[in-house]
């Protein structure tokens, strides 16, 4: 059978490029930015396609959440103050 990805035969990260990957996403807006392109981007290394997929999908939930609370307990605050 005809190997069609080329990318399955990529080596590991090593714990340099890991500590990089990390740090580099960790900055509040560049970081952002950089998952993204790490997520989607085709020549980027399987192994931080996925980790950069799985963060992103961590990141919308967690804002989604945030954006819940916000709203819930804002909403709770402002149904309070109505009421005095």
């Amino acid at each position: 059978m005809e190997n069609l990805s080329p990318q399955e035969n990529t080596p590991p990260m090593s714990y340099k490029e890991w500590a990089l990957t990390i740090f580099l996403a960790s900055i509040p807006l560049i970081g952002f930015i950089l998952v993204l392109v790490w997520a989607f981007d085709s020549t980027t290394n399987i192994h931080k396609k996925n980790w950069a997929k799985g963060n992103l999908l961590i990141m919308i939930l967690a804002f989604v959440l945030i954006f819940m609370f916000i709203f819930l307990f804002g909403g709770l605050a402002m149904l309070a103050s109505l009421s005095d």
